[in-house]
């Protein structure tokens, strides 16, 4: 968890006047989970702020249910307000979540110098003496100059000045309290030397790091500012030349504050040396810094750590402050190890995550183009993009033209005549331009027209097999993919070109959406259409209004009965009109039926034709027309087999999957049985066909690492 430079209003309620001064960069933040990756931990970025919860409980395993559980590595300084350090450690305890560092009450007082200090003086523990200004009017009789001011909650040198007389130091204060909103620390200033010293533990077991001595470049009176900190930092000499009885006690001042100031897993202590050899501790770090120029990160280089082992270290200490042992506590990195030299999971992993906007604004590019089926020129336009990238990454393109609808398009990465795996997916969308919404964004969701159906199914495919490639293993896997253009009408168009193709290929996946509790489409029901047209045989000379509408109500409501569990009828339209006269009254209905074998099929449609049939007191003409049928995708035991195959490797990867039936086939119902093939790989999205169609932006990152390793599963490959 993480904080911004700057708050986005949507993050928050309301802004207060006391934002945050800290945050990490997100080069730093993306290092720290690459090196959580590289130890072999599942990661997810998370901002802290009002939609973290949401965002944690869908990603975090629910020890309640027996899933083993997570932590949080906290990076997040907070927002706004006071005791911003608190804020995070404090919703995590609330939530019953374990995190990485010292819990509020640590915080609380660690953030507050006068806290601090109090609690150093109370424990005999030297610290420079001070005196609080709540106003630059206050007087004390005691203070002995040179003196200096800092905001009493602020980090990295804030606000900081050296001050050698009242004139000045009233300044000094007036501009801090209104600028900080706080009380300024008035601290004894120490001339001399200046120290930064890490620790890392917990309990019994406090490792000190080589402390580090901060290079004032031969000049006692000088401070870091700021600026020395976040910009251009001062020179550091790492170990510190000091006696050993010097470093000794230095040491044991550090361990003494850490336990008196309860603080957990690790901190940093800044110390001043005066010329006489006294040392006095100005404040703890209970967040030190892990950026890789910081102090605390070049002395754990000092000590032996690289970057990727010390980001490990701190989680295995927080793991066994939590649970007594931690699982990768003998994880060995080397620092010299190339990422893409680690297992797939964690290469794959750490590329989506990092190219996540890639993906974002690929779905932003083609969620633009409304690829309804009867414009051609626009689906063939999206085959386009997609072919340039596909191209990219070494596939060769086959185009088959057609001329009702948009040209069909085969990719494949190979010269072979069998494919290892086939990926289908379609380019066409269903949306007329007065139904097509534009792509957008909303806090989790994105959303637009054909996202979850087919568009952000491309996209996780690309990511995955960029994933691949990244990872080396793409030339080692015999890929093809077809992208069809008809599925809006039933896929009748596409069906030769599926089957054909799939009887040349071991495995097919399909790259529809997922169901939003991560299912994989194990089967799906078939579906019919039906138009029916019905109007009535005049037999009277006299004018009158006929009994249609009402004849026609009593046929729709008997129809409606015929809907079960596995077999639904459901009525999509209704029009009717009838009219003081002899002219025939007219009245249509549509219907869609959906079921799970043809045999089904049939005797619903046999029933809806008898009811429709059956004698009325009038007369009536009916006559009824039949759309494409789309055939059911039945669970088969090849498929059955596939589906526990992708089900070890999400278990690996701790993300959760099931197996779902869907009210709807897709394309894959057109892969012949003895193939084994699974639906659904796409992102995890939902209210397909409908202005609100949407998938959930984080699911971008592990549908395509799930693909990437199931497409390297198939090519035989160790995942």
């Amino acid at each position: 968890m993480y904080n911004k430079d700057k708050i986005d209003p949507s993050d928050v309620i309301n802004i207060s006047d006391i934002p945050t001064q800290e945050h990490y960069s997100l080069k730093t933040i993306e290092q720290v989970a690459k090196a959580l990756e590289k130890g072999g931990h599942t990661v997810k970025l998370i901002e802290a702020n009002m939609h973290a919860i949401d965002e944690m409980h869908d990603f975090m395993p629910k020890v309640m249910d027996g899933e083993r559980p997570g932590l949080v590595f906290n990076m997040a300084y907070g927002l706004q307000g006071h005791n911003r350090y608190t804020h995070v450690p404090a919703l995590l305890e609330m939530l019953g979540v374990p995190y990485l560092g010292s819990g509020p009450e640590a915080h609380v007082i660690v953030q507050d110098k006068i806290m601090t200090k109090l609690v150093l003086q109370r424990n005999n523990i030297p610290t420079p003496g001070f005196w609080v200004f709540s106003s630059h009017e206050d007087q004390f009789d005691d203070l002995i100059f040179p003196v200096i001011v800092k905001p009493k909650a602020e980090s990295t040198s804030m606000g900081m000045k050296v001050v050698d007389n009242w004139d000045d130091l009233r300044e000094a204060v007036k501009e801090e309290v209104e600028k900080y909103h706080q009380d300024a620390l008035v601290e004894q200033f120490i001339s001399g030397r200046e120290f930064a010293v890490g620790l890392l533990g917990n309990a019994d077991s406090v490792e000190v790091l080589p402390i580090v001595e901060i290079d004032l470049q031969g000049e006692p009176d000088k401070i870091q500012t700021t600026s020395d900190k976040l910009e251009k930092s001062l020179n550091r000499i790492c170990p510190a030349k000091l006696t050993k009885k010097q470093e000794e006690e230095m040491k044991q001042l550090c361990i003494t504050s850490y336990k008196k100031l309860g603080i957990h897993d690790f901190c940093r202590v800044d110390f001043r040396m005066d010329k006489d050899g006294h040392m006095y501790i100005l404040e703890l770090n209970s967040m030190a810094s892990l950026g890789t120029t910081g102090s605390f990160v070049s002395a754990a280089k000092i000590a032996g750590y690289n970057y990727e082992s010390l980001i490990n270290k701190l989680l295995d200490i927080a793991v066994i402050r939590y649970f007594g042992e931690s699982p990768t506590q003998n994880l060995q990195i080397d620092a010299t190890e190339n990422i893409r030299s680690q297992p797939l999971r964690v290469a794959a992993r750490s590329y989506l995550r990092s190219h996540l906007h890639n993906s974002i604004d690929l779905l932003r590019e083609i969620c633009k183009i409304n690829t309804s089926i009867r414009n051609i020129e626009n689906i063939n336009r999206m085959g386009s993009i997609i072919s340039k990238r596909l191209t990219h990454l070494g596939f060769s393109e086959y185009i088959h033209k057609q001329f009702d609808i948009g040209d069909v398009r085969y990719f494949t990465n190979h010269d072979g005549k069998t494919n290892d795996v086939l990926l289908i997916s379609h380019l066409d969308t269903p949306y007329a331009a007065r139904d097509f919404v534009q792509f957008r964004e909303e806090k989790t969701k994105l959303l637009g027209s054909g996202i979850a159906e087919s568009k952000g199914g491309i996209s996780v495919m690309l990511s995955a097999l960029q994933a691949l490639r990244f990872s080396k293993k793409l030339k080692k896997i015999k890929c093809g993919i077809l992208l069809t253009t008809d599925d809006s009408l039933g896929g009748q168009h596409a069906k030769p070109f599926i089957e054909s193709y799939s009887k040349n290929t071991k495995y097919v996946i399909g790259l529809k959406w997922g169901a939003l509790d991560g299912g994989i489409i194990t089967s799906a029901s078939g579906r019919d259409e039906f138009k029916i047209n019905i109007s009535n045989i005049a037999e009277s000379t006299n004018p009158t209004i006929s009994e249609l509408i009402p004849t026609v109500c009593k046929k729709i409501i008997s129809i409606n009965k015929l809907s079960k569990k596995d077999n639904v009828v459901r009525i999509m339209s209704i029009d009717g009109q009838t009219s003081y006269g002899n002219s025939p009254d007219h009245a249509s209905i549509s219907i869609y039926t959906t079921f799970k074998n043809k045999s089904d099929a049939n005797d619903i449609e046999r029933q809806i034709k008898t009811i429709l049939k059956k004698q009325e007191t009038i007369k009536l003409d009916i006559e009824i027309s039949k759309g494409v049928r789309r055939d059911p995708y039945p669970e088969s035991t090849n498929s059955k087999k596939l589906f526990a195959r992708l089900q070890e490797m999400a278990e690996r990867l701790e993300i959760k999957i099931k197996c779902n039936h869907r009210g709807m086939s897709s394309d894959i119902s057109h892969v012949p049985q003895d193939i084994p093939s699974l639906e659904g790989l796409g992102p995890l999205g939902g209210e397909f066909r409908s202005p609100n169609e949407h998938i959930l932006k984080n699911s971008l990152i592990d549908r395509s690492l799930l693909l990437a390793l199931t497409i390297n599963k198939c090519g035989h490959e160790e995942t």
